[in-house]
């Protein structure tokens, strides 16, 4: 799809996601919530079709960029760049998940699909994209191998700390934050210590494993 029809659908394409993430969080990731989700907008298949060519799937990476984005002007409207760096990635982190938050069921239900073998590479991709969102909004402007160092291990805490968010009823999310202050604290005193980077990604869970953890409520 060219950028001028991209551009020309993305009213019609909100409007898709936004009625797609409540049946998602009852019925999943389906073509037959995405079809509802047309229902409730009055949009013909062909409109569907041309906004969303790959289906069900393709609402779901539409998602994630927009949160992403969503993300990177909340980071802005909160000066967090005046932050320290590990201050600025936690306010990232959390503005991603809070932005998140009326649809958590409906993340959870996109997780839990990210064990099968032919979506775990869509999935790891959409992570991808979301730690490296994270270092961009915080000014990351690594160009070295440290640029890729830095979203490997973002992704290990931002993944684990997702798992705490999906099932944190406190207040505020004040046990997410806290987890989350942790285990960036992890990461600072690895990173000081001989062979830092070899003992945190022992220590990290593995992205590509902590997506078949999730499971749908209900």
């Amino acid at each position: 799809m060219d950028s001028a029809t991209e551009n020309h659908l993305l009213p019609e394409k909100r409007r898709l996601l936004e009625a797609l993430l409540s049946h998602a969080a009852f019925d999943g990731w389906t073509s037959q919530a995405l079809a509802r989700a047309a229902q409730d907008c009055g949009f013909e298949a062909g409109l569907v079709a041309r906004a969303f060519p790959g289906g069900v799937f393709e609402a779901l990476d539409f998602w994630v960029r927009e949160t992403d984005q969503a993300m990177i002007k909340a980071f802005d409207a909160r000066n967090g760049n005046a932050l320290k760096i590990r201050e600025r990635i936690a306010l990232a982190v959390m503005l991603r998940l809070e932005i998140a938050a009326p649809h958590r069921e409906a993340l959870r239900r996109a997780l839990s699909l990210a064990a099968m073998p032919h979506l775990a590479p869509r999935f790891l991709t959409q992570l991808y994209r979301t730690v490296d969102a994270i270092w961009y909004a915080a000014g990351d402007t690594a160009t070295d191998f440290n640029f890729y160092t830095k979203r490997m291990l973002l992704a290990g805490v931002y993944s684990a700390t997702l798992l705490t968010w999906l099932d944190d009823s406190s207040e505020d999310f004040a046990a997410t934050r806290s987890f989350l202050a942790r285990r960036i604290e992890d990461v600072m005193k690895i990173q000081k210590a001989r062979g830092g980077l070899d003992k945190l990604l022992a220590r990290l869970p593995d992205p590509r494993r902590f997506m078949k953890r999730v499971r749908p409520t209900g």
